[in-house]
């Protein structure tokens, strides 16, 4: 189709007409300023702005040079890391040495973007140098001397959202497994602690003298448990499980329980229940424990005696006993106050069985929760049902593959045919030794 040049307005039309319109927004934009005060403009674009800015899906960590009127150390350690990434591109350094360093400092001088790889993760570091409206006062941490700052410098980390989870995986792999302990054998009554060491055992999976079944049914089961959060959230459960070792002494009970610490990085809380006066107390210690922790019980059959929910059935009285001795409801009704002072002062079953998987077990996530014992029988029942201790792992005397893994450990036997094998084994299925009895042969 032909276009006429004659439709098309002459120049000066057009011209006229871009002049009105710029005098009208003119017009607009004077009226504005004279009507509508400056903060509320302000408000309104940055409002606009924030609403048609762009999604993003970074996130930003901004790292200060001060602290108030001290330095922070994360900066200057941020600081120090990135002069060994400063690439050939970046135009401006500063440079400086004092008296009392041993070489140059190197420093960045301008607004400098670094692109940094840790783990597969892409990051990018920005310095930012920007003047303050108000200047500040800081303290050289050289001299001691206070100094007015005119700048504001800091750095900022920028990495994909999608990384966050990744800290902490990174976090938990790095982390260094603690063994609490109760600070002092007292009565807790009025202050309990928890204190801690690094946990330095050794123990592994690969290390105990274990049935190979029996070790791989506790890793999947230890493996099901830690990724099944959403599961205990959905049934409305307690994030926690329990397990009870019980076998003859000597049998590697305390060597799995390092076991599990160091497999899943947790700490391990060990609670000696003869330093437990009273329920509060074992409340009080269970909120200071953390997440992602092991509380042990060793010897729990014989560490305390709990007296029963039920209490010991009472005989029927005769009328001598009447008279020789007062009822136990004539106490409860002349000393009311001493009746409620003596059981208040009692560790009783029922606070315990109320801390394993009562309302206070669930002032936690991802506990784990462990019984020892050398007799499974003499427990009360109520202990050992599900929902309280979830597996019950029989610690047994030396198998025959446990031996072969002591020899290769401590001798440095690795052949499985060894012909010496045949001989033991036999010797082992006759009678009973514990793996501790034959580890102190080797020593």
């Amino acid at each position: 189709m032909a276009v006429s040049f004659s439709s098309i307005p002459p120049a000066s039309t057009i011209f006229g007409a871009y002049a009105s319109v710029s005098a009208f927004i003119m017009l607009i934009q004077t009226m504005l300023n004279q009507l509508v005060p400056r903060q509320v403009q302000q408000y309104v674009l940055n409002m606009i702005h924030l609403y048609f800015r762009p999604r993003t899906n970074n996130a930003t960590i901004v790292v200060e040079e001060r602290d108030g009127m001290s330095g922070n150390e994360v900066y200057t350690a941020a600081e120090t890391y990135l002069c060994t990434k400063i690439r050939p591109n970046i135009e401006r350094l500063k440079i400086s040495k004092r008296h009392k360093d041993v070489g140059v400092n190197i420093k960045f001088a301008q607004c400098e973007k670094i692109a940094d790889f840790y783990d597969g993760v892409e990051l990018e570091w920005r310095f930012v140098h920007e003047e303050r409206k108000k200047t500040s006062k800081v303290i050289d941490e050289d001299t001691d001397n206070v100094l007015i700052e005119s700048e504001k410098r800091y750095f900022e980390l920028c990495f994909d959202k999608k990384h966050k989870e990744k800290a902490k995986v990174i976090k938990a792999e790095k982390k260094v497994v603690k063994l609490h302990t109760l600070a002092c054998a007292a009565s807790y009554s009025s202050s309990i602690v928890w204190d801690s060491i690094n946990l330095e055992h050794p123990s592994t999976f690969d290390t105990l003298a274990m049935d190979p079944g029996e070790e791989k049914s506790i890793i999947e089961d230890l493996n099901r448990f830690v990724r099944r959060k959403e599961f205990y959230r959905k049934v409305g459960r307690a994030w926690k499980r329990g397990y009870l070792l019980y076998g003859p002494p000597g049998t590697g009970k305390s060597s799995l329980i390092a076991a599990i610490a160091n497999y899943l990085k947790f700490d391990i809380y060990d609670l000696e229940l003869t330093n437990v006066k009273r329920d509060s107390d074992l409340r009080k210690l269970l909120l200071r424990t953390a997440n992602r922790s092991i509380l042990v019980i060793e010897d729990i059959d014989c560490t305390v005696e709990l007296p029963d929910r039920k209490g010991p059935r009472r005989q029927p009285c005769t009328d001598m006993d009447r008279t020789r001795t007062p009822r136990p409801r004539s106490i409860r009704k002349f000393f009311p106050r001493l009746f409620v002072f003596i059981k208040s002062t009692q560790f009783t079953l029922s606070g315990l069985l109320n801390f394993i998987d009562g309302l206070w077990s669930s002032c936690g996530d991802e506990r784990i929760i462990i019984f020892t014992t050398n007799n499974k029988d003499k427990l009360d029942p109520a202990l050992l049902r599900p929902g309280r201790m979830d597996m019950h792992i029989h610690m047994s005397y030396l198998t025959p593959h446990g031996f072969k893994l002591l020899a290769s450990t401590y001798l440095n036997v690795h052949d499985p045919n060894h012909p010496c094998f045949l001989e033991i084994e036999d010797m082992i299925n006759n009678m009973q030794v514990t793996p501790a009895e034959l580890q102190r042969s080797y020593e």
